[in-house]
């Protein structure tokens, strides 16, 4: 694993203020789930001034079941839309089998991993919105063999709240989307329990 640094902002050379130097830190030890690959990606330059970024693949030997990002980002002016400090922005999506793809219920059921992703890792969120998308793929001519697919898609973002000490703990917002990531790449949760040594930052 690449060392996870931050990337596209004109503040790298003097590394911004220390809420978001010690905020990247945390992000470094970040365990987890093994499936889970992470990589550095270069973040958005005009949405805030600091970012970071990584992009998540749920691998399962060869076949990526799942990819996503997660995009921390920093203005110390807390925008009055934010109503914070930081904010995350995420995205996931997995291709699913054709039958769950006419399920009503797929865009409620999707959002409700979200939410119990941020639930289950003690994230403290606000201001959560964002949308499921899914798209049906139905083969013809030459590939008319190929069988029907659904791509689902989820982006969300939120505002990650201080504690009542007034501290932000990032970790559980990448905990959160990790859980996430994997449930939408089908993967059964680990047992209560049971710690997975997954990859860490370095």
């Amino acid at each position: 694993m690449p060392t996870l640094r931050v990337v596209s902002v004109h503040r790298v050379s003097s590394g911004g203020p220390t809420a978001f130097v010690e905020a990247v830190a945390a992000l470094r030890d970040v365990r987890l789930r093994a499936e889970v690959q992470l990589t550095e990606v270069p973040a958005p330059a005009r949405i805030a001034p600091h970012a970071v970024a990584l992009a998540g693949d749920v691998l399962l030997g060869e076949d990526e079941l799942a990819t996503g990002r997660f995009i921390l980002l920093h203005d110390p002016s807390a925008p009055a839309e934010w109503d914070g400090t930081f904010r995350v922005v995420t995205y996931a999506r997995a291709d699913l089998e054709a039958d769950l793809g006419s399920d009503p219920l797929l865009g409620q059921v999707s959002w409700t991993w979200l939410e119990d992703g941020l639930a289950s890792a003690g994230a403290r969120a606000a201001r959560v919105g964002g949308t499921v998308t899914r798209v049906l793929s139905e083969s013809y001519g030459d590939l008319a063999d190929r069988e029907p697919s659904v791509d689902v898609e989820l982006r969300a973002s939120w505002t990650a709240e201080p504690d009542a000490a007034g501290h932000v703990d990032v970790t559980t917002h990448l905990h959160a989307w990790g859980e996430l990531l994997c449930t939408v790449a089908g993967l059964p949760p680990l047992p209560e329990g049971v710690a997975s040594l997954g990859r860490r930052h370095r």
